[in-house]
């Protein structure tokens, strides 16, 4: 029920708002357009609560909380306060009117605004029923935010959720994945059938913990993303393959020269840098591309480079660099489909040994 562009086209829209016909106890529409799907099942909201694990102490932000069912819960489980972030003004009304006289109504503040654009403020909890076309950005933008939470249960479509928890060699397994479990613990609590809503999406949904690593991996994130693109290109493809190829070679001698002439092909230096909340957040222009991947996504005409296809022996040296440094990891045969996350720190660390860099 919050922010995000409005994607009509996109299936399954998330969970917070709803569909034609269906209506509020005033007579409001929901707006499928909006995502706006309200969760009925009072069973169900209970489980969500309980498994967010509040303390008395807790800030906890909700995002589209539509008409406060959630919201009811989660101010009368004890916690300090509730800030809930609401794209659109009717349930922002509907909120208000609902909590009007409520005994513990100074507990909770109401913003309305687009969740993906407006400033958040201090959680220290997230507990959200989404709308599924922004998972992605909201996912990104809570990894990015400052000071760091101590978790998230969110409500996604079943599949995105799958995706958030899969594993190397896993179907889903996509640089979705890779990414978020970078930067958080992710599990899977339960899922929850599309008749749990009212109106009822086209898909089930699933909701996911999502606890941030304390202290970020000391890595940096530009770094780590520019390694992980090539490898998810075509992600079951042999390493050796993908980085034979004429535009991934010409990206790396270029910036290979570019950080020689500039004196910086460090060693350890760019193993010991930390990833920052800016470095974090370059994840949220990421959307298209990471939100729902699935296999071989990118269908590019790329070619690999043998050697006479290489202008000269600076070249093909440096064709021949590359692949030393994925034989001297055991990597030019693997697939990214089925590397893990040390798998890829330790590939990153050779390269970046060598003097060879993503960003």
């Amino acid at each position: 029920m919050t922010g995000g562009k409005i994607q009509k086209k996109r299936h399954g829209a998330g969970a917070a708002g709803g569909g034609c016909g269906a209506r509020l106890q005033g007579g409001i529409p929901f707006e499928k357009s909006k995502g706006q799907h309200i969760l009925r099942n009072p069973a169900l909201v209970d489980s969500i609560v309980a498994k967010a694990g509040l303390k008395p102490t807790d800030t906890v932000l909700e995002i589209g909380p539509g008409t406060g069912n959630l919201t009811k819960r989660l101010i009368e489980a004890g916690v300090k306060a509730v800030v809930a972030v609401e794209l659109d003004p009717r349930m922002v009304l509907e909120l208000n009117r609902r909590f009007q006289g409520h005994p513990l109504s100074s507990r909770l503040k109401v913003i309305q605004g687009d969740v993906l654009k407006c400033d958040l403020p201090y959680f220290d909890i997230c507990v959200a029923n989404i709308p599924y076309q922004i998972s992605s950005p909201l996912t990104f933008k809570l990894l990015s935010h400052r000071p760091i939470f101590r978790c998230a249960v969110i409500m996604f479509q079943h599949e995105f959720a799958m995706r958030l928890v899969a594993q190397p060699g896993d179907s889903l397994y996509c640089r979705l994945s890779i990414n978020v479990q970078l930067l958080s613990r992710v599990s899977h609590l339960l899922k929850v059938g599309r008749n749990n809503f009212r109106p009822p999406p086209k898909v089930d949904s699933s909701v996911v913990r999502i606890e941030p690593r304390k202290p970020l991996p000391p890595v940096s994130f530009k770094e780590w993303d520019g390694l992980v693109r090539i490898c998810f290109n075509r992600k079951n493809k042999t390493l050796g393959s993908l980085f034979k190829q004429k535009r991934v070679l010409e990206l790396l001698e270029k910036n290979y020269k570019t950080m020689q002439s500039l004196q910086l092909a460090q060693d350890a230096e760019m193993g010991e840098e930390k990833m920052s909340a800016d470095d974090v957040a370059l994840l949220a222009n990421m959307v298209e591309d990471l939100s729902m991947e699935t296999g071989d996504e990118k269908e590019d005409d790329e070619m690999e480079m043998d050697d006479a296809d290489m202008a000269g022996d600076g070249a093909a040296s440096f064709k021949e660099k590359i692949m030393g440094i994925l034989q001297q990891g055991d990597f030019a045969e693997k697939r990214g489909s089925k590397l893990s996350q040390v798998d890829f720190l330790y590939l990153l660390s050779l390269f970046n040994k060598a003097g060879i860099h993503f960003s």
